[in-house]
């Protein structure tokens, strides 16, 4: 199962055979978005607080181009008492 946190590898489109981390899941519509994976460039307008331009970020891939490498666990180490 794919999780945030997981080491992926992208099976097919322009981003085949680039290896990421999942960032953010989108389960409703079985989705991911990885780590320097399927960059889009976005126009953003100027507003008080930020500049605009151009800006790129990552978009969501579908989950069934993924393949998990390295699943993230977590584990709980336990002293052995002597």
């Amino acid at each position: 199962m794919i999780k945030k946190g997981t080491k992926v590898k992208i099976l097919t489109g322009r981003d085949k055979k680039k290896e990421g981390e999942v960032i953010e899941i989108d389960r409703p519509n079985n989705r991911a978005k990885v780590q320097g994976i399927n960059i889009v460039k976005k126009h953003v307008k100027t507003t008080k607080e930020k500049k605009g331009g151009i800006v790129s970020k990552e978009s969501f891939i579908h989950i069934s181009n993924l393949v998990a490498i390295e699943i993230k666990t977590k584990t709980k180490k336990t002293e052995a008492k002597k």
